[in-house]
């Protein structure tokens, strides 16, 4: 999954201070319904959901991470933005046709954050040398996706 690199300027946008991003995410990572990312603002790590309003899409900077960044409104920023998690190209086979024949749990499962994703890759990937238990697995999480539960419980 490739990383965008760009510079900007921290904007106010409402009550927020934001990053807008100069390209469609939809189209370099793939549509989904929220993307999430990691990355960094002139070197300064940061990660989390891109929102979407009437002007695009753009990165919500707290007031936490502007203060421990040093990085405020008006600030000239070098971004570094990629999606985070498994991404499609990055799953077994047996999961990517399973996710692919159900639009609505790949779609929930692709705005989903990372920690809920790995955790139903992991719960599967359990299931090695147990190939019936696999499927079993694999539909199950469909099943659950669908209904848009974030974890299994």
């Amino acid at each position: 999954m490739q990383a965008e690199h760009f510079d900007t300027v921290i904007e106010k946008a409402g009550s927020k201070a934001v990053v807008r991003l100069p390209f469609d995410p939809d189209v370099v990572w793939g549509k989904k319904d929220r993307h999430h990312i990691s990355g960094s603002l002139n070197g300064c790590p940061l990660r989390g959901p891109l929102g979407l309003d009437s002007d695009g899409y753009f990165l919500a900077l707290g007031a936490a991470w502007r203060r421990d960044s040093r990085l405020d409104i008006g600030a000239k920023v070098e971004v570094e933005l990629s999606a985070e998690g498994p991404q499609m190209e990055q799953l077994a086979d047996d999961i990517a046709a399973a996710l692919e024949a159900e639009p609505d749990a790949l779609a929930f499962f692709q705005g989903l954050a990372t920690f809920y994703r790995k955790g139903y890759l992991r719960w599967i990937d359990g299931t090695k040398g147990r190939p019936e238990v696999r499927a079993q697995r694999i539909a199950k999480m469909i099943d659950l996706l669908k209904a848009g539960e974030k974890q299994r419980k």
